[in-house]
């Protein structure tokens, strides 16, 4: 009986946490860099309020879903249930668990621990300290998943790296030469749409010095809605000139370089670094500096190879075209990999590709 009765507890709280990561979906590239966390308020079993964070400055869950509670008298026999743990520190708005405790919420249920340095913890004290019963670790690995972004960063000090390219079936990624002032084109339109859907999404894109000067690209979503990412290049000596469009101002812009006779203006951000030593590594501590929580590698091949084989990468998104190359720059070659799901898109495929623990 004891036994039957844990485990009903047990999954009434899976249920309701398992609501606030549906809830933190809708958040999750918004709410960047903060993570996205779900929150239920839940009264004899029946949920009264919920929220999501919002877009980054505006308010987390937990008070989005507390305020939308009707009955604010109810809030003291209810039980809030969090994606993650509420932050105890000011930053953009008040500290959530503060909210908690001036609303006297007698239970707390947590999905995982917050690990920024800021919170880790310390929210969950101050709940214990001021009488509210506190549990931690529910679905605490697909809590800690929903936001992978802002425990990477925060655990690994770096973004979240996902590897992005097309190569042909015979594993080709571009031709030999370059034949005209177009890009050459592996995938079809569709696909090249949901790239600039990914630019939407995550923070920053980052494209080597050849890729700069032989597709010109502008890396915004001028094929989809929403904001721009952050554009990241690679020019060792400063040889790309202004007429390039990637200097247009259109998105915050940060170039990897080691003229220190350039200099940032409205429209760059000019990073030094030593390119006599390995550059993945040099690259992630840069944009840990500038609160990038994910980036996309675009190209070009050797950008690509470098951060393989510095084993500094989370994800890789490759695009299988249908028409193969007679010759041509060959693909980056992954090792110790697992996929993780396959579709078509017309003629394409789309591999989802994930490292082995």
């Amino acid at each position: 009986m004891f036994k039957d009765t844990v485990l009903s507890i047990l999954e009434k709280h899976e249920l309701y946490i398992s609501r606030c990561l549906q809830l933190a979906k809708q958040g999750t590239f918004a709410a960047m860099p903060n993570p996205s966390v779900g929150a239920v308020v839940v009264h004899n079993n029946k949920i009264i309020g919920e929220g999501f964070t919002s877009a980054y400055g505006g308010a987390h869950a937990e008070p989005n879903a507390i305020g939308a509670v009707k009955d604010k008298d109810l809030l003291k026999e209810s039980t809030l249930y969090v994606s993650l743990e509420p932050c105890s520190h000011y930053g953009k708005t008040p500290p959530c668990c503060d909210l908690v405790i001036e609303k006297q919420i007698p239970r707390v249920v947590i999905g995982t621990i917050d690990p920024f340095a800021k919170v880790c913890g310390r929210g969950i004290q101050k709940m214990r300290e001021a009488g509210i019963e506190v549990i931690v670790g529910v679905l605490e690995k697909e809590c800690q998943e929903s936001n992978k972004r802002f425990f990477t960063f925060h655990q690994k000090k770096r973004p979240y790296i996902i590897l992005k390219w097309a190569e042909t079936p015979n594993h080709f990624i571009a031709p030999l030469t370059k034949d005209s002032q177009e890009p050459f084109w592996i995938s079809n339109r569709y696909s090249k749409q949901i790239v600039h859907q990914w630019r939407s999404e995550e923070m920053a894109f980052l494209v080597g010095t050849t890729t700069v000067i032989d597709d010109n690209p502008s890396l915004t979503t001028r094929d989809w809605f929403g904001k721009h990412p952050v554009r990241i290049f690679i020019d060792r000596r400063g040889k790309i000139n202004k007429d390039y469009t990637i200097f247009n101002g259109e998105s915050k812009t940060i170039c990897i370089t080691a003229n220190k006779n350039l200099l940032s203006n409205d429209n760059i951000i000019y990073e030094y670094v030593d390119f006599d030593k390995d550059l993945p590594p040099q690259i992630c501590e840069i944009l840990y500096r500038h609160n990038i929580l994910s980036l996309v590698i675009e190209g070009g091949a050797y950008t690509l190879q470098s951060f393989i084989d510095a084993q500094l990468w989370d994800q890789a998104r490759i695009f299988i075209g249908g028409n193969n190359l007679n010759e041509g720059i060959y693909a980056p070659k992954l090792n110790n990999y697992k996929v993780i799901t396959t579709q078509r898109i017309l003629n394409d495929t789309l591999n989802i590709l994930e490292p082995k623990a």
